[in-house]
């Protein structure tokens, strides 16, 4: 190891960037994609995207706020405003229950769309809530919920590439490869890679290999058993076509 990586301060803080609207169609958000395309069709004109933390949700929701012209409001700071327009909340399941049963009774009464965004269904949510809210809880369990799946290995594949190429980080495609079969198989972990590669790089002034992944994600990495040395795998190991 070389000593500037030796001497690189671990771990790194998270890193909060914006993300794009930008969407991967995949069959783990196809559900999701078909009844976004069909805001006419929601029961009472409300929709809950829910999936785990960095699994697509927030950048569906934004994608769907920009086609409709909807207003995206952060659930934690929810306050009741007469809406004038289609509603984006995301992070729903921390919203202020009252102002989030205000908002959603208001934007039915004005005929808006409303699309929430969540870890968890609706309908899970009154049990942490207060009791004295039956409105609510009737109506978070009235929402149609769609869970967006688990990312397959061209999303995965895909997700990685783009949010390096976020960043302008251009990783050869063994490298890509290299990292895929070792981080584990959700967004969220894919995302705070690709943060805390790109803060490393950043420092050394360096590009990013298997030697540089390995020292800033030692706690996420699993090694292959009985795999070959990191280049022999990596050689063998290329990024499916197209999706560089």
């Amino acid at each position: 190891m070389s000593a500037a990586l030796a001497q690189l301060p671990l771990p790194f803080a998270p890193v909060r960037r914006a993300q794009s609207a930008q969407v991967i169609p995949a069959g783990s958000n196809e559900q999701a994609r078909t009844w976004l395309a069909r805001t006419l069709a929601w029961p009472q004109r409300r929709l809950a995207l829910w999936g785990p933390p960095a699994s697509g949700k927030s950048r569906l929701l934004a994608h769907w706020a920009a086609q409709h012209g909807a207003t995206q409001l952060p659930g934690q700071s929810l306050r009741f405003v007469p809406p004038t327009a289609p509603l984006a909340i995301d992070d729903a399941d921390e919203a202020p229950p009252r102002a989030l049963l205000h908002v959603l009774n208001a934007a039915f009464e004005a005929g808006h769309p409303v699309l929430i965004a969540a870890n968890t269904p609706p309908a899970r949510w009154p049990a942490r809530w207060p009791s004295d809210l039956p409105d609510l809880a009737s109506r978070l369990r009235a929402i149609t919920a769609v869970e967006i799946a688990a990312p397959e290995d061209d999303l995965r594949h895909a997700l990685l590439a783009r949010l390096l190429a976020e960043r302008q980080l251009r990783p050869t495609p063994p490298t890509l490869a290299w990292l895929l079969a070792r981080l584990p198989r959700t967004h969220a972990a894919i995302a705070e890679a690709v943060e805390r590669l790109d803060r490393a790089a950043q420092a050394l002034g360096t590009a990013i290999a298997p030697a540089l992944a390995r020292h800033v994600l030692s706690d996420l990495l699993a090694d292959l058993p009985d795999h070959a040395p990191d280049e022999d795998f990596a050689a063998a190991s290329p990024i499916p076509g197209g999706l560089l």
